[in-house]
């Protein structure tokens, strides 16, 4: 089994409280053309293409000027860098080194820079979301750039797996980027509801945090087939099997 997870906007950068080693990102080629792609976008290319503030457009002016895909002790671990809600959830910050190993296996972070990553993997501080309509010699946006790669990389990880379904914690934003010819994995894709009078619906903040809460049960519970993880109840969530479907699973709580 593979869990996929969107990245997010919000940083920690604070040097985590562990031993593990960091891995390298293994895009690198892609990594290096991209990154010269984005080193010339303007202060007011990045505020249109993100749709972002000047003063965020600028930031991330300065963190593309600074990036350097050739560093290899940079950064730090991707799972301990992205903060926003679904690594709320994640905590990943407190795993301790056989947990992170297990994540290591099974647990991928899909990134506009980076392609596909694995928590341990070394990256530098960005933003470049997936949606971007960012051109390149491959097209006029990510999914273009990207094209399959993505996906063949998810089938060689899943080759080591017992399971090769593939558990999509992402956002469709950046499942989009995995092209669907190219997967050779079947896939589910949690959702996650909240019962409110009478009335079963997503609310994202709830819905982003219970993916990473799912994920880090997961690596607690060092699950191997995805259909165990119709037994996630943390948080309150239950497995909805009448609404459910094969690919489509329903947790809701009230």
């Amino acid at each position: 089994m593979l869990i996929v997870l969107s990245p997010a906007k919000r940083l920690d950068f604070s040097e985590p409280q562990t031993t593990v080693p960091a891995t390298q990102p293994r895009f690198t080629d892609d990594l290096a053309s991209l990154a010269r792609t984005a080193k010339r976008q303007t202060r007011a290319d990045l505020r249109r293409l993100m749709s972002i503030s000047d003063d965020l457009a600028q930031l991330n002016r300065e963190r593309f000027q600074a990036f350097d895909p050739a560093a290899t002790d940079v950064g730090i671990q991707a799972a301990f860098a992205f903060a926003g809600d679904v690594y709320q959830g994640l905590e990943a910050r407190t795993l301790d080194d056989k947990a992170l190993a297990f994540a290591q296996d099974h647990l991928r972070i899909l990134s506009g820079l980076y392609g596909l990553l694995r928590p341990l993997d070394r990256i530098q501080p960005y933003r470049l979301e997936m949606g971007t309509r960012l051109k390149t010699r491959r097209g006029s946006s990510l999914y273009d750039f990207w094209g399959d790669r993505i996906s063949k990389q998810l089938n060689a990880d899943a080759d080591a797996q017992s399971d090769p379904t593939l558990v999509n914690l992402a956002s469709q934003e950046y499942f989009g980027a995995v092209d669907a010819k190219a997967l050779k994995l079947p896939v589910v894709t949690p959702q996650f509801r909240e019962n409110r009078d009478g009335e079963s619906r997503i609310i994202s903040f709830f819905a982003k945090k219970a993916r990473g809460t799912m994920a880090r049960f997961a690596i607690d519970e060092r699950i191997e087939k995805a259909g165990d993880l119709k037994a996630f109840d943390r948080d309150g969530y239950v497995f909805d099997k009448t609404a459910s479907t094969d690919s489509d699973w329903i947790f809701t709580r009230s």
